[in-house]
This record gives structure tokens, C-alpha cells and sequence, in this order.
């Protein structure tokens, strides 16, 4: 395992496997600049290395992210427009970075995730969360709105009654909540995060990887399609995804299952 430290980021990368810690503990975590150009670094890092194929971002100590540092990204940087615009276009670059990811990305949630820490929980393809962690949207309290695609991210996560609750309000709600609205899979005991994550990501990463991209891609496209549009776009993925595997589907996993060598509802294939 290779791990490298940056001022307020961590990485750890482990064969097909990387992980990305925020470590900002005094401050929950809460995005500053410099952590947004780690982010960046660490996003490098991991497309120079090349082999990763599932990202897993947590944050150090009782908290995910508390959000952007409201002190050090906005109060520092808003009465110079120029300045605040370059700061912001970073903040979300690598945020889009992570969203598109050739590979699966998870949250895992730990504690603290208010905020601009909810987007980035929410942007992962996969979000597991302990059943204490704490969530929050206190734009509202600030008599602001969610912004930068926090909206967005609630919107495409959230049914309309309890994101609107939740906006309007400002209330807080625990990650059992969060599995029951949407914005997580499921949760888990605090103590029991961190394995659990990681046999998630191991079960993930010994996926095909092109297949794993491409139900992502066909999945988000599709969301905005119609039936007869998103079959074609089905199809076209599908031919493509079975040239870029040499149809590994056919000659070898659909082999194996008709020799009765694996379970497809239990278990993958055995690549070759």
C-alpha cells in the first residue's frame, strides 16, 4: 500500500483500491482552499497510477466534511470576485472529477456531513453511512440557498417532500434517516464503518471495470432519456462495451455458466 500525505488530504492506494481521507479534524473537515488543491493532487495521483478502479473518500476524526470553510473560502475570497471565482471553479473541478471517475466511487460516512459535505457524499456512485453520522442543510439558516449543485445533488437523490423538509428547515437528521430518504444506501454501527466499506470496495474492484463504467454512463444518461431513446443508447453501450472486452460476457463468463461453474445471483465469473 502506497500512502502519501498532502497538507489537508490523505491517500492511500492499494492495488485496485484508493483512498482519499479529508484531514481537517479541528475544523470537521470543513473544504478550504488548500484542501480543494489536494483534492486535485490527490485525483492526479490516482490517474497516474492508473490501476484504481474504486475511490473511497471518508474524513478524519467525528466528521465527513462540514462543508465549505466558510471563513477561509468565503469571507477570504468574496469581496474579490476574480479571486472567488477562480476558488470556486477549483472547489468544483475536482468535485467533477470525482463524479466521473472511470471507475465506482463510495462515501463513507463517518460522522459530520453538512453542506457542501453532503455533495460530496452525494456525487460518489455509492454512499454508506454510520447510523449516528449527522447530515444538515443550514443554508437556509444563513437566508442563502444551497449552492453549487447541492440543490442538484438533493434534488436527484431526495423524494420532493423530504428535501424540501430538510431545505427549508435546516434540521439536522442521523444516517439511519438518510438510508430511509435515499441519500445513503444503507448504514451501519460507527464501529463497523470502515470494514464494511472496505469489503465493499474489494467486492467492487474485482468487477470488470468496463462494465462497471458503463452501467454508471448508460445509468446517468438514460435518467433523461425516453424508452425508445434510452433502448438505443442501451444497445450502443452494450456493443461497445462487449468490443472493448473482446465479449468476455460471451465466450467466457456465458461459458462458465453453461458448465454450471458459477452462480451469477451469488457470485461472478472467473476471468480468464
Amino acid at each position: 500500500m502506497k500512502t502519501t500525505s498532502f497538507t489537508n488530504v490523505e491517500l492511500r492506494i492499494d492495488d485496485t483500491r484508493a483512498f482519499i481521507e479529508l484531514n481537517r479534524p479541528d475544523k470537521r473537515n470543513a473544504m478550504s482552499p488548500q484542501l480543494h488543491e489536494d483534492m486535485h493532487k490527490a485525483l492526479d495521483a490516482i490517474e497516474d497510477q492508473g490501476d484504481a478502479r474504486v475511490i473511497v473518500i471518508t474524513g478524519r476524526g467525528d466528521s465527513f466534511s462540514a462543508g465549505m470553510d466558510l471563513e477561509e473560502f468565503i469571507l477570504a475570497n468574496f469581496s474579490d470576485p476574480d479571486a472567488f471565482l477562480r476558488t470556486s471553479e477549483r472547489a468544483l473541478s475536482w468535485m467533477r472529477r470525482l463524479k466521473n471517475f472511470h471507475g465506482v466511487t463510495i462515501s463513507e460516512v463517518n460522522g459530520w456531513c453538512v453542506g457542501g459535505g453532503m455533495l460530496v457524499a452525494g456525487l460518489c456512485d455509492l454512499s454508506i453511512a454510520a447510523e449516528d453520522a449527522k447530515f444538515g442543510l443550514s443554508e437556509i439558516n444563513f437566508a442563502v440557498i444551497p449552492g453549487a449543485g447541492l440543490t442538484w445533488m438533493v434534488a436527484h437523490h431526495v423524494p420532493r417532500k423530504a428535501a424540501l423538509y430538510y431545505l427549508l428547515t435546516g434540521r439536522l437528521f442521523d444516517g439511519k434517516k438518510a438510508a430511509e430518504i435515499g441519500l445513503v444506501n444503507y448504514t451501519v454501527p460507527a464501529k463497523d464503518l470502515h470494514d464494511e466499506v472496505d469489503a465493499l470496495a474489494s467486492e467492487i474492484a474485482a468487477k470488470n471495470t468496463h462494465a462497471a463504467v458503463a452501467i454508471k454512463r448508460v445509468y446517468e444518461r438514460t435518467t433523461a432519456l425516453g424508452f425508445d431513446e434510452a433502448v438505443e443508447w442501451e444497445m450502443a453501450k452494450f456493443f461497445e462495451l462487449s468490443y472493448a472486452t473482446r465479449q468476455e460476457w460471451l465466450d467466457v463468463a456465458l461459458r462458465q455458466f453453461s458448465k454450471r461453474e458459477f452462480k451469477p445471483g451469488k457470485e461472478g465469473y472467473a476471468p480468464d
